[in-house]
This record gives C-alpha cells, structure tokens and sequence, in this order.
C-alpha cells in the first residue's frame, strides 16, 4: 500500500508516532512481514550454541533474541537506512505480544530514520542499527500493548538514552549485544509509557540532532521502503557483492592462483575493517576472508565462519594474496560496482564485475532459495515447521528455546 504524501522539517516523535498508528498494510506489505518473521526466527534457532545464547541466559526476552538472532549476521537489512531493521523489530513486537502490523509500524519508522540519519551517520562510526532500534522497538512494543500516538511518542522518549551503539564493536559479541540492548530498551521504555511514567516527545528530534541528522522525513510510499535486502551468506552485508563476484566464477583451484584484485567504492567496504581475521566473528567483517570463504568453500554458510574455519592453514595464502583498491568516493554499501578480478599462475586472468548481490530487493531470492536458507539454520526436519509460523507460534518456539527474563 502506500501513504498519503507528509513531509516533516524536523524530527517530530508525534508525526512517526501518528504516522505508525495510522498505517494499514496491505498484502506485499503483509508477506514481506511474514518473511522477515521466519527469517529472523531461522537465524536466531541457527544460533542456539553461539555463546552469546549462554551470556543473555536469564536476560529479557526481546534481548536475548535480537542478541542471538544477530550474532551470526545472517539477518536481513534495509539497505537505504543501513539497518538491521527485523532482528529489533520482530523481537520487540513478539516480546509485547504483537503481530505484522506492529512490526510493520515499527520497521517503517526504522527506514526513515535511519534513511533521514544518512550515510553520514555510519561514516562517523555510529552502528545505526542500535542508534534509530531502540527508538523504533518502542513503537513496536508501544502498538502491541494498545498505546495510542500520544503514548507511542512518549515510549519513544523514554527510549532515546539508550539510542546508541558504534561500529568498533563488529567483529565481536558487543555487535550483536548492542542490537539486543536496543531492542529491549524499546520494550522497557514502552512499558513504562503504558504504565503512565511521562517524558518529553521532543526529546527525540534533540536526539536527531545530537547525533547529526539532517535530513527531513519521508513518509510517503511503502511501508518499508525499498524493501529488505535477505542475506543468504551469514556475515556483514558488505560482503555479499564481493562473495557474490568470486562465485560467479566458477570453482577454482588456490593453486591455480597468483594474485587477486577488487576494486571497489571505499564506502562499500567501509564496514570490514578486519583484513586478518582471527576468529569467526572478525571473519565475517573481513574483505580479504570472506574472498578466501568463497574460494574454498564454494557456497559460505555457517560453518564457513565458525573460529576454526578462519585459522585454516590455506587461508592465510588467500588473504595475503588479495588487494584491494578501494576508491574514495560512494555512499552506502551497494554505492557502484564491485569488480573482482583473479590472476592466474599461468598468465591468463578472470574478472567478474556484479552491482547488485542474489537476495538485495531488485535481485530477490527465490522461494528455494529461502528455503535453503532456512534448511540451512534449523535442519531439514524443521524446515517446514519454521516456514509455516505465525507471530503466535514463533513467540512461543522463542520463548521454549531462549527463554526470557522479566522485562
């Protein structure tokens, strides 16, 4: 469906607030809504022995499931806003008892938040996804448990001290714990709406502000604008062009190989900032790895960026073979194209050159495709199972596989 043309000058709580409670979905907007549902739910059952499912044992529910259904990075993005928007918002609204509608709500604030934020927000090293989460978790949380707009803008009030996170943390368990704080800071702050507990509104465009928006708001069109990109390689979604470019290549022998290049929009590859990767997490924030994951592996999955998968013998040749010319100009992760080009010991050479990755909204994945994903996360036996959850059913499989505490 789409809304009726508004555009605000500032960041006003009232306006999203408004905007969220008069939304009315139709059915794109309701099937995108149910794949980011089973999506979200795979990815965080794929992780059930991530030590991070063992750290957040005992903590609120909505934040050990953002935690857990982050820590692989299998989840999908918004690629305008640079958000993980359903791994925040599915959790907050399952966790306040919603359904589509609410994540629907909520993720669309997402979008044009962290779409107004800009590029300029990640570049200054802020990790969006936690900035606008916690902000837009509690509008989830806000509709699930019956707040009108005025409440609504109030819970996202309450939210804004916990509207933060940066992106040193990639590479680690603090990446995926951030999001889960957001998420839950939502829930938290929602509740407190709901139980009377007053804040300023405004302090949410201050908060704009303070953090460096500088855009307007844009609420017309869709929903979720632009869609959601699906992963289907589980690390950084920087990563999925590069992986996507050495595939196309066909399977080569490393032996084979003297020397590898990739030329690239800095911005592209601004998010991978560990070129040699110790563990399973760098791994998956790593140019030159996930490269390597490619050529050994074929098709990298889960087991491609486990620790042990990273200190293979056979990758520190791979990684010392990749260079990388990253150009200084580009915003946002899919800015321009991305041109890999392999160098063989023989004197001839391959390049492949790919603008969009399998799975990005204008190059969806097909329905096997995201059952393969899904086979991939929770088996085959299960597969269906997890194809076939309804909001209902997937905040009851959560809660008997990652229990929650008290909100």
């Amino acid at each position: 469906m789409r809304i009726a043309p508004h555009e605000s000058t500032d960041v006003s709580a009232h306006d999203l607030a408004r905007w969220a409670a008069g939304i009315e979905p139709g059915a794109a907007d309701l099937d995108l809504a149910r794949r980011a549902l089973v999506d979200t739910v795979a990815v965080a059952l794929a992780a059930l022995d991530d030590p991070v499912a063992a750290w957040t044992d005992g903590l609120p529910a909505a934040l050990r499931w953002a935690a857990v259904g982050h820590v692989l990075d299998f989840d999908d993005l918004h690629i305008p806003s640079t958000t993980h928007i359903s791994v925040v918002c599915v959790p907050a609204t399952l966790a306040a008892g919603g359904g589509a509608r609410e994540y629907l709500a909520a993720a669309g604030v997402m979008a044009r938040l962290g779409a107004a934020l800009g590029w300029e927000h990640y570049t200054q090293g802020w990790h969006t996804t936690a900035t606008v989460g916690a902000i837009s978790a509690a509008v989830a949380a806000g509709l699930s448990l019956g707040l009108d707009s005025d409440g609504i803008a109030t819970a996202m009030a309450h939210a804004v001290p916990a509207a933060g996170g940066v992106r040193q943390a990639f590479g680690t368990a603090g990446k995926s714990m951030q999001v889960g704080f957001a998420a839950q800071a939502g829930v938290r702050a929602a509740t407190l709406a709901a139980a009377g507990a007053t804040a300023d509104p405004r302090a949410v465009g201050e908060w704009f502000r303070l953090v460096g928006g500088q855009r307007s708001l844009q609420f017309e069109g869709p929903i979720i604008p632009d869609g959601l990109g699906l992963k289907l390689h589980p690390c950084c979604y920087a990563l999925q062009r590069p992986i996507s470019a050495v595939r196309s290549l066909g399977r080569l022998s490393i032996d084979d190989i003297a020397r590898i290049r990739l030329r690239t929009p800095h911005s592209a590859v601004l998010p991978l900032i560990h070129n040699y990767p110790s563990s399973g997490l760098e791994g998956k924030f790593s140019l030159n790895y996930g490269i390597a994951a490619a050529l050994l592996d074929g098709f990298p999955d889960i087991g491609s960026f486990t620790d042990a998968a990273v200190q293979r013998p056979e990758v520190r040749r791979i990684l010392d073979s990749v260079s990388v010319v990253a150009e200084p100009v580009g915003e946002g992760v899919l800015d321009g194209d991305c041109t890999v080009v392999v160098e063989l010991r023989d004197g001839s050479q391959l390049e492949a050159v790919v603008d969009l990755p399998m799975g990005h909204p204008r190059r969806p994945a097909s329905v096997a495709d995201f059952e393969a994903k899904v086979r991939g996360c929770v088996g085959d036996e299960r597969a269906a199972e997890i194809m076939n959850l309804d909001w209902v059913s997937a905040a009851a499989l959560l809660q008997c596989h990652l229990p929650g505490g008290v909100n």
